[in-house]
């Protein structure tokens, strides 16, 4: 009796603010103005597929810059002292402590015809087109999310048992095969981790790529928003969009999920 009156509390967190909002979703998406049942704003989805995969591929390179760059410096923190894994992590959480809507505009000034960059280029006779561009939104979405990155695989590689790199160079392994059939495969929970968690906001983001984009580099977040809040005005197609996007997120998580598994069940690593 007194587990299920402590579950309470998180029953009706659920229905407030997980089932009552995708029931929305889902009334709007499968109905028109005047609240009868259509398929129609589902089939207008095809109109945004080019969006769509335009989103995908700059969430996956983001991620994938993510990864690139989180995983040495996650592996380089994880092998220092307590102090210095301290230090490091507040300084990678730093960033997170201020206003994503002013980190993002501090890269606009930093970025536009008459940033900082393009000022200290000009000292040279150069000039470069960074804002408004498919860089600069992969730029914000790396800056923004690479810390969702970096934390989930420090918490994996703390975990490490240092006894087992050691038995591994006793067997003969070299710092290469150490890393590739012992750190790598146990890492794998992180990576997974941190894929799923940077690519999920990156997919769906609209503020980076309508500050950094200048509203011509679209993701389909920025559609969400402009039939929600902006000139499209018609809650019924960017529900239907909101519901496709959230099945393709879901489809993600499954997908690395699976993943994990096979990893755990081929039992992580050999040596």
């Amino acid at each position: 009796m007194k587990s299920k009156s402590a579950a309470a509390p998180f029953g009706v967190w659920m229905i407030l603010f997980t089932i009552v909002p995708l029931a929305m979703v889902a009334w709007f998406a499968f109905t028109d103005d005047q609240g009868a049942f259509t398929l129609d704003n589902l089939r207008q989805i095809g109109d945004y597929t080019d969006t769509f995969l335009h989103s995908i591929a700059l969430g996956a390179l983001s991620t994938a810059i993510c990864l690139l760059l989180g995983y040495p410096l996650a592996y380089s923190i994880a092998r220092r002292t307590q102090r210095v894994q301290q230090t490091m992590i507040m300084l990678i959480m730093l960033p997170m402590w201020m206003n994503f809507l002013l980190r993002t505009y501090a890269w606009m000034s930093i970025l536009e015809n008459r940033g900082f960059i393009n000022q200290f280029l000009g000292l040279f006779g150069l000039h470069a087109n960074l804002i408004n561009t498919d860089g600069a939104v992969v730029l914000g979405m790396v800056y923004d999310f690479l810390p969702f990155m970096v934390l989930p695989l420090y918490s994996v590689m703390t975990k490490l048992d240092h006894r087992v790199l050691e038995a591994a160079q006793d067997l003969g392994a070299n710092q290469f095969q150490v890393f590739r059939r012992v750190v790598l495969p146990l890492s794998k929970p992180g990576i997974v981790s941190g894929i799923t968690m940077v690519f999920v906001p990156a997919v769906s983001t609209f503020v980076i790529s309508k500050l950094l984009g200048g509203g011509k580099n679209m993701l389909i977040g920025d559609i969400i928003e402009m039939m929600f809040m902006g000139t499209g005005n018609n809650y019924n197609v960017g529900a239907a969009l909101s519901l496709v996007l959230m099945v393709l997120m879901l489809l993600c998580m499954a997908v690395m999920r699976l993943v994990d598994k096979d990893t755990e069940d081929m039992g992580g690593m050999t040596i």
